[in-house]
């Protein structure tokens, strides 16, 4: 590979390496020796002669990282071709941009320096994507490991920012490697520098197996049933009424409950009909109504369910950033909801608060509302951009003293954000997802397994209902117990353990990324400065 000289083809190649370990590929290994063939073209354009050294760096490692990009989320188009088209291009060009700095510092900076700046650069800028509201965090390298749960039983100190550390520091040091020692035959002293790097590997993973074997393995006490309907969202769900889904999950769970059962769960949005409940009148509803008859007659029992739901205001001028304009006087937030209810209690909502971009809601709406107007893309029902809730809430189950921290489907790929629910008190999470808009395709498969890493994370079991599946239990180790298989209608049963303990990551968060941002800011002043130039 190192002796290859295209640039081109290097680029590519580390594209399709970063591709093949991407979950759920099932080839981990290679993230170790992805970014490799990228260095390797950096440095021939730095050592080059050619002119335009920066465009043709941007342009290769924009080649590169547009494979990957392409060859991890092109399931996107299943739902929208602008969609898959936007988030590859941009997504890619941020990491080119990346690249760029780094070759810029290079100049300015001693070499380790620059390393340096490159990796608390890169991790900055995947917490950054976490925050802001072009959001997309699919790729940030610490979801890699989402399928090899044995070597990364230590997140639960880091979270996925000590992957991609992990994954940054090993990539450099075999790349410093080969540079200065080419792998020959007749010379294997490339063999010995190897050694250490390769050790990085090891030890790590080696910490981790024993982390894993000294979990406990507590024993599932609480029955949960969770449903899967496995109604398609483009052209059925819509279509009928909350009455039919109220009575789909009678029927669906009639045989299923048991005196031992607890908690029944939907997916998103599983109630959704028309604009949805109105918040202020729900107490009042039919639905309400039906669903505590239900209750009643399995007082044991608490349900969770995904619902569309609204709030009406009547006011001349924009009540919220989010309200979206009915007709004169009359503004409405729309909301991704979960409902819990229990028989004789209060109904409690919790409001999705991380968004799909461009579907469930409209970045920097204050800017691009008066330019765009209500611009988002069509995934089936209503349309318009959603409200959210700021904190997270927990849901207490009265009668048997657990809290659950009710998920809801994109908001599972952010880990501090989950560690909220169990500061808060969550015994277990719950997640309700409706991955049926991408089909059969890697982008659901990829969604459930980033779930294991927040179980790893907080060392609590993870209850998931998806609409077409994979519905799951997780355990706190990241094991899958038991699961429906996609595209079948059914509903699993099964027992999860719930926890009290608080992990390191569960306290702290994500202190990788903030201590990654403070210095990339300061080695970026230090190299705008020319401090650490050498004369």
């Amino acid at each position: 590979m190192i002796f290859y000289k295209n640039p081109v083809i290097l680029s590519i190649f580390s594209g399709v390496l970063l591709t093949l370990s991407w979950p759920v590929q099932g080839l981990s290994f290679l993230i170790f020796f992805s970014l490799i063939p990228l260095f390797f073209v950096e440095n021939q354009i730095t050592k080059g002669s050619s002119k335009r050294k920066k465009l043709r760096w941007f342009a290769l490692s924009y080649l590169g990282f547009f494979v990957w990009n392409l060859g991890t989320t092109w399931w996107i188009v299943n739902s929208s071709v602008f969609g898959m088209t936007f988030a590859i291009l941009c997504n890619t060009s941020f990491y080119a941009i990346l690249m760029m700095l780094f070759h810029w510092s290079k100049k300015r900076l001693p070499l380790r320096t620059a390393y340096i700046f490159l990796v608390s650069l890169w991790i900055a800028f995947e917490k950054f994507h976490l925050m802001w509201d072009f959001s997309w965090p699919w790729l940030n390298l610490g979801n890699v490991f989402s399928e090899e749960i044995q070597w990364i039983q230590w997140y639960e100190f880091t979270g996925s920012f000590g992957g991609t550390l992990w994954v940054l520091l090993i990539n450099i040091g075999l790349f410093e490697v080969f540079k200065n020692h080419p792998p020959s035959l007749k010379n294997t002293i490339w063999v010995k520098k190897m050694s250490p790097w390769l050790i990085g590997i090891a030890i790590p993973i080696l910490i981790s197996l024993i982390l894993y074997q000294s979990e406990k393995d507590l024993t599932p006490s609480t029955e949960v049933l969770l449903l899967q309907p496995n109604i398609n969202p483009y052209n059925e769900k819509y279509d009928k009424e909350n009455n039919y889904y109220f009575d789909l999950m009678v029927h669906m769970t009639a045989d299923q409950i048991t005196n031992e059962t607890r908690y029944i769960f939907t997916p998103e949005t599983y109630f959704g009909a028309g604009f949805g409940a109105a918040l202020e009148e729900f107490k009042t509803s039919i639905l309400h109504r039906k669903i505590d008859s239900l209750l009643e007659k399995n007082p044991n029992i608490q349900l969770i369910t995904g619902i569309q739901s609204y709030s009406v205001y009547k006011t001349e001028r924009p009540p919220t950033l989010t309200a979206n304009f009915i007709r004169d006087g009359v503004w409405v937030d729309f909301y991704n909801s979960a409902l819990k209810m229990e028989h004789q209690e209060n109904p409690e909502f919790y409001h999705k608060s991380k968004l799909v971009v461009g579907v469930e809601n409209m970045p920097y709406k204050s800017f691009f509302r008066p330019i765009l107007g209500e611009f988002l893309l069509d995934l089936g029902g209503t349309v318009s951009s959603r409200a959210i809730q700021q904190s997270r809430s927990v849901f207490e189950h009265k009668k048997i003293n657990l809290k659950v921290g009710p998920v809801i489907c994109y908001e599972s790929i952010y880990g501090e954000f989950l560690t909220e629910y169990v500061r808060k008190g969550a015994h277990f999470l719950a997640i309700i997802t409706n991955d049926a808009w991408w089909g059969d395709t890697p982008g659901h498969k990829q969604l459930l397994s980033y779930a294991r890493l927040r179980a790893i994370e907080n060392r609590r079991d993870i209850v998931r209902s998806a609409n077409t599946g994979i519905s799951a239990i997780i355990n706190a180790k990241g094991e899958i117990v038991n699961e429906l298989p996609y595209e079948s209608k059914g509903v699993l049963r099964g027992k999860f353990s719930p926890a009290e303990r608080i992990t390191f990551y569960t306290q702290y968060g994500d202190y990788i990324a903030r201590w990654s941002g403070f210095v990339a800011i300061l080695f970026f002043l230090i190299a705008v400065s020319g401090r650490l130039k050498k004369n």
